[in-house]
């Protein structure tokens, strides 16, 4: 049910926006705590939770694209502001991990 109301509203910009940041190698960031990461994670993607995301600021500026992503998009928008507002604009927030895995794995399973 969650994947058919999801993709009902899903915003195709914003899907095509994930997609060519992963195309071009973006640093995959889960801003989610760590309990919630070992649940299940975007293979490739590190986790930051957004509670510590300022202590990485300096790893995070040499990234040349960073997508953030976590449960529902609410603490990815969040960890997006921060960076911003820190002089990082090359961020987009991928919104739910479930959603960046499905484009990842995609993206994968095509090339």
């Amino acid at each position: 049910m969650y994947n058919f109301f999801n993709n009902l509203f899903k915003n195709n910009s914003t899907t095509s926006a994930i997609e060519e940041y992963v195309k071009k190698g973006a640093y995959l960031v889960d801003v989610r705590t760590p309990a919630e990461f070992e649940m299940g994670h975007v293979p490739g993607s590190v986790n930051i939770p957004l509670d510590v995301i300022t202590n990485y600021l300096p790893v995070l500026r040499e990234k040349p694209y960073i997508l953030v992503f976590c449960r529902t998009g609410n603490r990815s928008g969040i960890a997006k502001s921060i960076l911003e507002s820190s002089g990082i604009q090359n961020v987009i927030n991928g919104g739910a991990w479930q959603d960046v895995k499905e484009i990842v794995e995609r993206l994968k399973n095509n090339s």
